[in-house]
């Protein structure tokens, strides 16, 4: 399981950014920290105010030397339509299906064959610098701008 001071588990994903296909690997962000939405399902209610919400803030977070990336289980096909309604979502959209990327981090929720709610922020060396788990959604979803606040904690 991911915990803070650790080094962040390595995967290689696939998915979607805006309508384009796109592969992902934890080493794509080597130096630069990254903002790691995990997330139970497209066209969800909660989903579809979070993953709009970052997008909104795309470029606020990236002028603090960060990118974002989001993993649930859906397929890129789901992906590719919600992002679609949404008018686009300008960060990758990954696909982890079987749920071994979200296991590795502790987000998986096996019994039900979803990820749980929550977000990482991996600093520029490669390791957990920050970690939300929701425990009660949505009363403790992080919005974007509280995760600008914990990048300028870093």
């Amino acid at each position: 399981m991911a915990e803070l001071g650790s080094a962040a588990p390595d995967f290689s994903l696939t998915g979607a950014t805006n309508q384009n296909d796109t592969e992902v690997t934890l080493g794509d962000f080597e130096g630069k920290k990254l903002v790691i939405l995990f997330y139970p399902l497209d066209f969800s209610p909660v989903c579809s105010e979070q993953v709009p919400d970052f997008n909104d803030n795309l470029d606020a977070i990236r002028a603090k030397g960060a990118d974002v990336i989001a993993i649930n289980r859906d397929s890129t096909f789901a992906h590719k339509a919600w992002s679609e309604s949404l008018g686009g979502i300008g960060f990758p959209l990954l696909s982890d299906m079987n749920l071994e990327v979200s296991k590795k981090y502790g987000m998986a929720l096996d019994e039900v064959g979803i990820t749980t709610r929550g977000v990482f922020i991996v600093d520029g060396s490669g390791k957990i610098a920050f970690k939300h788990v929701e425990d009660a959604p949505p009363d403790n979803t992080l919005t974007a701008e509280q995760v600008l606040d914990e990048l300028d904690n870093l």
